[in-house]
């Protein structure tokens, strides 16, 4: 018998051939097959960073938020910009916000900046001594805290009512689309 131009018996050898190299790649696909896995997975775990990368926000989300979010946001950053004013990066980048907040924020220009002032500065005055952190750390004021206190205070809730003007609306809404 022929089949493809090789004889019986030299078909019966190159078959017997092949069935040892089979044979021996039993040993070897493990490692082909975890190989293969393992540029499968290199492949879709960097597929998948570029796409978490790129479905990162590249601007601020304040303009999405409603002005009684932003406005509330503003009055924490200003405590924040207050409570670490000597601290050249933090009071910076926190007064920087507070600039950005207030573009996306529509409240009473008038009533609003006295008021804010007032509220931070009653926050910020208050006595939140912890004994056992003081052995710890000396001079510690806790003033993030206070501003995060006064963030969730009842007090800001009634003036954010008080100065925001339309407060379920967003700055995203005015823009006018094409």
């Amino acid at each position: 018998m022929y089949f493809s131009g090789i004889p019986g018996e030299a078909l019966d050898d190159h078959y017997k051939d092949c069935v040892e190299i089979a044979s021996h790649d039993k040993y070897l696909e493990p490692y082909a097959m975890k190989s293969l896995f393992t540029t499968v997975l290199a492949c879709c775990s960097l597929t998948a960073l570029t796409i978490h990368a790129s479905a990162q926000p590249s601007s601020p989300e304040g303009m999405y938020r409603t002005h009684a979010q932003n406005y509330k946001d503003m009055v924490l950053a200003t405590c924040i910009a207050s409570a670490y004013k000597f601290s050249a990066n933090v009071g910076t980048d926190a007064g920087s916000s507070v600039t950005a907040l207030r573009e996306w924020a529509n409240y009473d220009w008038e009533k609003s900046p006295l008021a804010v002032k007032a509220l931070v500065k009653k926050y910020l005055a208050r006595d939140y001594t912890n004994p056992l952190a003081e052995s710890q750390i000396k001079g510690i004021k806790f003033d993030l805290l206070k501003c995060l206190d006064m963030y969730h205070s009842k007090e800001l809730d009634a003036l954010t009512k008080k100065v925001v003007t339309e407060p379920n609306h967003t700055y995203m809404q005015n823009i006018k689309k094409p």
